[in-house]
Parts: structure tokens; C-alpha cells; sequence
């Protein structure tokens, strides 16, 4: 690794793996796929093929969101896609979405199967779908089309920003550190700025707007994220706080929360969730006390 105060860009970059550092095995400057590997196909309307990421909860939240309400049509099979392992690289999945990330819907409702990638297309495909959690009104549903779009493209800043070089890069760089941590703060503000006059972002109706912007925002005050809440001084975002407190209370949430989850309380993890019944007969606590 090249020490940061010694380093001149040349004329021409080139892929060097050995900087890669914690993710060398998974990232390269090429898309496409590295192997042939068909995805499975389960029984739901619904196919879902993620990770429960911050990007990854916001579609398990919307499908169980929108099954509390009564949308059959919303049921899902969610298969677990080991980023870390390079599952997202495999034909079948890069079939669905070429830039390899998760998460990845296809939606078989129909007579025809419709991919959907990126997190937000998938929420606005799911709350189009169902009529719930986007307003139909064009003043509401434009505040929360806008605030869904700000969270999209102020995620990069928390997550590939202050994320890989607060948490994961090989060499700790101040720079590079205090202009994401800066970047993240003013982002924190402008949230606690809207919650303090608004209940959720879009007005008084939750949305997917607030759906989108939860795992991240509410992540990262909850000490969740990257280890950065006393760097942060997340304490002092009030509204925030509030507001991500009322969305984990919800009984959907806490169970999107749970689907493709692989990390933490082993009663938290639902690897898969093919039926509403794996939420009490298959998280990985009874999944290991039934191997035993």
C-alpha cells in the first residue's frame, strides 16, 4: 500500500490488487459475470435475491410492510446472496443486475418475469405495484420521491465514504476521514432539520422515502453502523433519534430487519425466508438447536 503523502497519480491508472485491501477479492474494475450459476426459483409472486445490508433491508422491510397490510401479492422467497463470497458475480444474478449489486427483484406476477435493481427502483416498483407507502397526491408523492432520490444519492458519502475509511480501508486517512465525516454530519443535519418539522420525511405518512433512509440514518444512531456513533456525536441529532425509533418499533420492520441476515444474535438471523412462519421455526438459535 502506497503511503498517501507519497503518492502521484500516473498518466494512466491501473488495477493494482494488492491495494484493494479488505474487499481485493470482490471488487475490480470490470462488470460482468466471473462464473455460470443459475439462481433458484421459489414459489412467490416475489423473488428477491440480497443481503441484509443497510441497501438490502429496504426491500425485506417494504415486502413485509406491505403484507402486514393485507397485499397477498407481496408474498416473497428471499434467497441469500453472500457478497463476500462473489455470489453476485454469478450469471443468474448478474442476469438481473448488471452493475452486481444487491439487491436484485424479480417479479413473477405476471406473464412475463420483470427484473428490478437498485434498491430505490425496487421500492417504487413495489409501492407502485400496491398502491402503499408512496402518496398519489403530486405535492406529497414529489416530497417523497425527493427525499428517496436525496437518500440514494447521499448514501455513497455515508457508506463507500465514511464507512471504507473510518471501518475498513488498510491505513487510516485523515483526510479522506474528516471530509466523509463532515459530509455525513451535514447530511445528519438536514434530517434532524426536516424531523423536526415533519413527522416523517415526506409529511405526517410514512413511506418509502422513510423505508430507504431507516437502515442507513437510523443505522448509524443506533451505533449500528461502522462503529461511528460517538465519532459522530449522533446524540446531538434529537429528531433523528426520534423518528428512528418510531419505524424499528414497527412489528414489519423488525422482521425486514431480520431476512438475509448472516451477522449479529443468531435469533435475529433469518438466512432465507421462504413462508411468515421461518420468522418462529427457522432463524439460526433454533436452526442450531435442532443440528444439536
Amino acid at each position: 500500500m502506497t503511503d498517501s503523502h507519497d503518492y502521484t497519480p500516473p498518466k494512466v491508472w491501473t488495477w493494482n490488487k494488492a491495494n484493494g485491501g479488505r474487499f481485493a477479492n470482490i471488487n475490480r474494475p470490470i462488470a460482468g459475470p466471473t462464473h455460470d450459476k443459475d439462481l433458484p426459483v421459489g414459489k412467490h409472486p416475489m423473488q428477491l435475491y440480497s443481503l441484509a445490508t443497510p441497501n438490502g433491508q429496504k426491500v425485506t422491510i417494504m415486502l413485509e410492510e406491505l403484507l402486514a397490510l393485507g397485499h397477498k401479492g407481496a408474498e416473497y422467497d428471499a434467497w441469500l446472496i453472500r457478497i463476500g463470497d462473489g455470489d453476485q458475480f454469478g450469471s443468474g444474478f448478474v442476469g438481473i443486475n448488471p452493475n452486481s449489486k444487491i439487491p436484485a427483484l424479480m417479479d413473477r406476477s405476471g406473464d412475463k418475469p420483470i427484473r428490478v435493481f437498485e434498491s430505490g427502483a425496487i421500492l417504487v416498483h413495489l409501492a407502485e405495484k400496491f398502491g402503499a407507502f408512496l402518496p398519489r397526491e403530486a405535492a406529497p408523492r414529489a416530497e417523497c420521491l425527493s427525499w428517496l432520490f436525496w437518500q440514494m444519492g447521499s448514501a455513497p458519502y455515508l457508506g463507500g465514504g465514511l464507512g471504507h475509511f473510518y471501518a475498513y480501508a488498510p491505513t487510516k486517512i485523515e483526510y479522506a476521514i474528516d471530509r466523509f465525516a463532515m459530509e455525513v454530519k451535514r447530511q445528519l443535519d438536514v434530517l434532524d432539520r426536516r424531523l423536526a418539522e415533519s413527522e416523517y420525511l415526506a409529511g405526517s405518512d410514512y413511506t418509502i422515502a422513510d423505508i430507504a433512509t431507516f437502515p442507513w440514518y437510523g443505522g448509524l444512531v443506533k451505533g449500528l453502523l461502522y462503529g461511528a456513533g460517538e465519532f459522530l456525536s449522533v446524540q446531538d441529532y434529537k429528531n433523528v433519534l426520534r423518528w428512528t425509533d418510531a419505524i424499528a418499533a414497527r412489528p414489519a420492520v423488525k422482521r425486514g430487519r431480520m431476512v438475509n441476515r448472516v451477522q449479529g444474535d443468531p435469533a435475529h438471523q433469518l438466512h432465507e425466508r421462504h413462508d411468515a412462519s421461518d420468522f418462529e421455526t427457522k432463524t439460526q438459535d433454533k436452526l442450531s438447536a435442532t443440528a444439536s
